[in-house]
């Protein structure tokens, strides 16, 4: 499967942006996709993952109650809805995709390591 991720922009402190992870294949329901940042000079970290199905999602604790995911496999995108944001949150967004479903596993989700395919990154900067 390919990747590509968009949405990403400028935004002030509190402001929101919908960032998008556009998949190609038919088979797009298959995998579950997780949302990973990276900050400058910083490693790529977690973000929130979706099943495939789009009725799991977990998020990391530090963003929880303001990004969201969801997914439409019907369009084969998923989406990472970022509310109230803040500077601290400037970093490239990227998607990932694997097939295994035990990515899931609080072990496995968080592991860049684990997901085979990645899109390129979307810039998000958030402005003081």
């Amino acid at each position: 499967v390919q990747l590509q991720a968009s949405g990403g922009g400028l935004v002030q402190t509190g402001g929101s942006l919908r960032l998008s992870c556009a998949a190609s294949g038919r088979t797009f329901s298959s995998y579950v996709i997780a949302w990973f940042r990276q900050a400058p000079g910083k490693e790529r970290t977690f973000v929130a993952v979706i099943s495939r199905s789009g009725a799991s999602t977990f998020i990391t604790d530090s963003v929880k109650g303001r990004l969201t995911a969801s997914r439409d496999n019907a369009e084969n995108t998923v989406y990472l809805q970022m509310n109230n944001l803040r500077p601290e949150d400037t970093a490239v967004y990227y998607c990932a995709a694997d097939r295994e479903n035990n990515i899931l596993a609080k072990r496995n989700r968080e592991d860049v390591r684990k997901y085979e395919f990645w899109g390129q990154g979307t810039k998000v900067t958030v402005s003081s």
